[in-house]
C-alpha cells in the first residue's frame, strides 16, 4: 500500500495541474471575447451572403432495374440446350460483359457521356444537341467571342463524330470530363439486386432532367445493341439462308408444274421424258427439308433475341419541378459564425503557445 501512495498522488496533482491550465485557458479566451465575437460575425455575415448568392443545384434522378443473365433460361435454355446437341448454333448470351458494374462505369464512360450531348432535344420549340443546350445555359460563347476560331463553333445532333475538328473534340471533351466528375452520381442500392439510381445535378432544372433521360436512353442502347448483337447477327443470316432456299423451293414446285405439263399423257413406253419431273420433285423434297429446319432455328433464334432485347427496366423518371440543393440562409449564418469563432480560438490558444515557447 505505501509502494503505490506516491504514484496516486503524482496521478491526482497531474489531474489538478490540467484543471488548473484549463481554468487558465478559459480565464485567457474570455479576455480575447471581443475579437472571437467580431471574428464570429464576420463569418456569420460570409455564409449569409454565400447562401443568399448560390444558385440551386437540381436533381434529375431516374432508377432501373438491369436484367442480368444467370445463365438458366427455364424452358427455352432447355431448347436451346437440346439445339446445341444438334449444332445449331442459336447465338445469345453476352456473358458476364454487363454486370451492374460495369453498366455503371459504362454510363461514366467518354463514349457514352459524349454520344448522350449530341442527342438531340427539344428546348422551346426548338431543336438543339444537349452540347449545344449546355453551351447556351452556361454562356461560354461570350468567353469565346475574342477567339476567332471559337466564334461559331456548335454542335449538330447526331453528328458524325469521325468529322469534328480540333477544337470541337477539346470543347466535347472538356464538357464530358467536367460532367462526368462533378455531376453525374450512379449508385447500386443494394448488392442484393441490380437497380441502380442515376442521378445528375447541375444549376440547370432542365438541362438535369434531359441529361439524365437521354444518358439512360444512351447506356440502354448500346448495352442491347452490344449484348444482343451475336444473337441479332444469327438472326439475319438465318432470315437470308430460309428467303433463299424458300426461293428455290417456288423455283421447284414452278418446275415440277412445267415439267408435268411437258409430258400431259405420255406414252407409258417413253418414261426417259418423265425424269425432269422427277428431278424437279426431288428438289422440292430436299428443299422442303431444309427450310423446315431452317424456319425452326430461326424461330428459336428470335426467341432468344427477344429474350435479351428488354435488358434495361425504367422504375422512375425525373419529374419536373425537381428537388434542389440550396444551403439555407439561417444555417449558412450560423454554420459560418460558429466556424470562424472556431478558427479565432484556435488561432489564439496556438498563438499564445508559439509565444510562450519563443519567450522560453
Amino acid at each position: 500500500m505505501t509502494e503505490q501512495q506516491p504514484q496516486i498522488d503524482n496521478d491526482e496533482i497531474s489531474l489538478k495541474e490540467l484543471i488548473q491550465k484549463i481554468k487558465e485557458w478559459i480565464a485567457y479566451l474570455k479576455t480575447q471575447w471581443k475579437i472571437i465575437f467580431a471574428i464570429a460575425v464576420i463569418g456569420a455575415t460570409i455564409g449569409f451572403t454565400y447562401a443568399s448568392f448560390q444558385k440551386p443545384i437540381y436533381q434529375a434522378t431516374t432508377t432501373f432495374v438491369l436484367e442480368e443473365d444467370k445463365g438458366g433460361g427455364g424452358g427455352l435454355g432447355s431448347a436451346m440446350g437440346l439445339a446445341s446437341s444438334f449444332g445449331l448454333d442459336l447465338g445469345g448470351g453476352g456473358g458476364g460483359l454487363f454486370t451492374s458494374s460495369n453498366i455503371m462505369e459504362l454510363m461514366k464512360s467518354r463514349l457514352v457521356v459524349e454520344k448522350t450531348l449530341l442527342n438531340p432535344v427539344t428546348v422551346n420549340g426548338k431543336e438543339l444537341s444537349l452540347a449545344d443546350y449546355y453551351i447556351l445555359i452556361n454562356n461560354l460563347k461570350e468567353g469565346w467571342s475574342k477567339k476567332p476560331a471559337l466564334a461559331n463553333i456548335g454542335f449538330s445532333a447526331n453528328a458524325d463524330r469521325t468529322k469534328f475538328s480540333l477544337e470541337q473534340d477539346s470543347i466535347l471533351q472538356t464538357i464530358s470530363a467536367g460532367l462526368t466528375k462533378s455531376s453525374l452520381v450512379i449508385v447500386q442500392k443494394d448488392k442484393k439486386v441490380s437497380i441502380i439510381s442515376l442521378t445528375v445535378k447541375s444549376e440547370n432544372e432542365l438541362f438535369s432532367k434531359l441529361f439524365c433521360e437521354q444518358l439512360l436512353k444512351e447506356t440502354s442502347d448500346f448495352y442491347i445493341e452490344t449484348k444482343s448483337k451475336k444473337s441479332r447477327l444469327n438472326v439475319d443470316i438465318l432470315q437470308r439462308q430460309a428467303d433463299s432456299i424458300r426461293a428455290e423451293l417456288n423455283n421447284a414446285i414452278t418446275g415440277v408444274a412445267a415439267a408435268s405439263d411437258n409430258v400431259y399423257n405420255l406414252n407409258p413406253a417413253f418414261n426417259v421424258k418423265s425424269t425432269p419431273s422427277k428431278r424437279k420433285q426431288v428438289d422440292v423434297q430436299a428443299n422442303t427439308a431444309i427450310l423446315t429446319q431452317l424456319v425452326a432455328q430461326l424461330e428459336l433464334s428470335k426467341v432468344s433475341l427477344r429474350k435479351e432485347t428488354p435488358l434495361v427496366q425504367l422504375i422512375d423518371r425525373p419529374i419536373l419541378p425537381l428537388p434542389k440543393e440550396k444551403l439555407g440562409r439561417i444555417k449558412a449564418f450560423v454554420l459560418g459564425g460558429f466556424l470562424a469563432g472556431f478558427l479565432s480560438v484556435l488561432y489564439l490558444i496556438f498563438g499564445r503557445l508559439y509565444k510562450q515557447l519563443i519567450s522560453s
